[in-house]
């Protein structure tokens, strides 16, 4: 089982910029592509960036590109996110874990980690 741990979150001005870290456990982080995920109050969780194994294939969000960069270290185990030009609707937990084009049914409850709080003022 992989266990994921998220730090890096906090408050910061709108135009500010924040990176966030991912720790992952387990041999499985190695195997998969890797996602961050951001959960709104009241709103749905989403995928705001994904990474591949190697790291040399990028995808995010239309809300993000531009000013989000996601990357891994697989010597580390660990996945970041860069994130500039914060905007007040970027507040939300953020989250990181597996990645996969089912990952809303596929990911079980228990497999998130606590997420990092990141809370944008205007």
């Amino acid at each position: 089982q992989v266990q994921l741990v998220e730090s890096g979150g906090g408050l910061v001005q709108a135009g500010g910029s924040l990176r966030l870290s991912c720790a992952a456990s387990g041999l499985l982080f190695k195997l998969n592509t890797m996602g961050w995920y951001r959960q709104a109050p009241g709103k749905q969780r989403e995928l705001v960036a994904s990474i591949t194994i190697g790291g040399g294939i990028t995808r995010y969000a239309d809300s993000v590109k531009g000013r989000f960069t996601i990357s891994r270290d697989n010597a580390k185990n660990t996945v970041y996110l860069q994130m500039n030009s914060l905007k007040p609707e970027d507040t939300a937990v953020y989250y990181c874990n597996k990645y996969s084009p089912d990952w809303d049914t596929a990911l079980r409850p228990g497999s998130w980690g606590q997420g990092t709080q990141v809370t944008v003022s205007s």
